[in-house]
């Protein structure tokens, strides 16, 4: 699979930080964010465009979520290969993964990252594939990070007041339940790339692997505590349990609702895009790699969670 950012994910001013990928120790902080994001913006109707035309071309289904009478969101599907008419043995079928993005309008690499891994087409053969290229596109006009009333999406799902959360959690439970899930943020404060790995069953864990080959063509945020919270070599795993917090990310209810293992993965955002979108490309290409390994090797009872629906 690949591993390269493609130049059409960034713009031109960018790909002149493309030959740094392959030298992340040479990759410095721009400099640009205090106090808030103020980095690039990108042109999202066009990049969004660019996923559904990728995603046809590819033979996915486009489904677009009504959110308001101007609004909607756009969901991305590639049915897994299934072995039987039983569409629910997991024996029987090939691993399911939610991948979602652009629920910040100040996080622009998420949206690219996505359109880079469409456009390669370079998925594990028989995946089952969900993916929201932008959960937030009002955020994107502003350039900020909540929707147009001022709403942070990513502390909504628990009790969804944004027409936007409600409808994307509607889309959801009309889903199968997924082997894996990945959110692709940024965080305009990092150090460098890191990960939250939620993995309540102490499943294997695909959070090293992710970190070292992301390691690759993005520094990596090495501080023991970041967003108040004890990391180690760019992991974190939170203990708390979700029933705990009156603010649910979207993480959140995948793992409680979705699926037994979720990944957000925070490329540093005061650093050149073109390196943040590679070390998103990179993070999600690792992973789904290391779950066709797992897939193959591990009884299908492993993978047993939620069920879905």
């Amino acid at each position: 699979m690949s591993q390269s950012v493609s130049p059409s994910s960034v713009s031109a001013s960018e790909r002149s930080t493309l030959n740094e990928i392959s030298r992340p120790g040479q990759i410095r902080r721009l400099g640009r964010n205090l106090n808030g994001y103020f980095g690039e913006t990108i042109d999202l109707p066009s990049i969004l465009a660019d996923c559904v035309a990728a995603a046809r071309a590819h033979g996915w289904t486009v489904t677009e979520i009504p959110v308001t009478e101007t609004l909607t969101l756009s969901a991305l599907t590639r049915p897994g290969a299934l072995v039987t008419k039983d569409k629910e043995a997991t024996e029987n079928r090939s691993p399911r993964v939610y991948i979602s993005t652009g629920i910040h309008g100040d996080e622009p690499a998420g949206p690219l990252a996505v359109r880079q891994l469409l456009q390669e087409n370079q998925w594990p053969a028989g995946f089952g594939l969900w993916l929201c290229p932008c959960l937030n596109p009002m955020a994107f006009r502003l350039n900020r990070r909540e929707n147009a009333q001022g709403v942070d999406l990513n502390r909504q799902y628990l009790h969804p007041a944004a027409a936007e959360t409600s409808a994307h959690i509607g889309w959801l439970e009309r889903q199968a339940a997924f082997d894996l899930c990945l959110c692709l943020h940024e965080d305009w404060e990092a150090h460098g790339f890191y990960v939250y790995e939620l993995n309540p069953d102490n499943r294997a864990s695909f959070a090293p692997d992710m970190v070292s080959q992301v390691a690759g063509v993005c520094p990596i945020d090495t501080s023991e505590v970041i967003e108040g919270r004890p990391a180690k070599h760019g992991i974190i795993r939170p203990a708390a349990d979700p029933r705990e917090r009156p603010q649910w990310p979207e993480s959140f209810y995948l793992v409680t609702h979705k699926t037994r293992l979720s990944y957000t993965l925070e490329a540093p955002s005061d650093f050149p895009l073109a390196s943040r979108v590679a070390a998103l490309v990179v993070g999600v290409n690792t992973t789904l790699t290391s779950l066709e390994r797992q897939w193959k090797s591990l009884p299908r009872s492993s993978f047993d969670g939620p069920s879905g629906g």
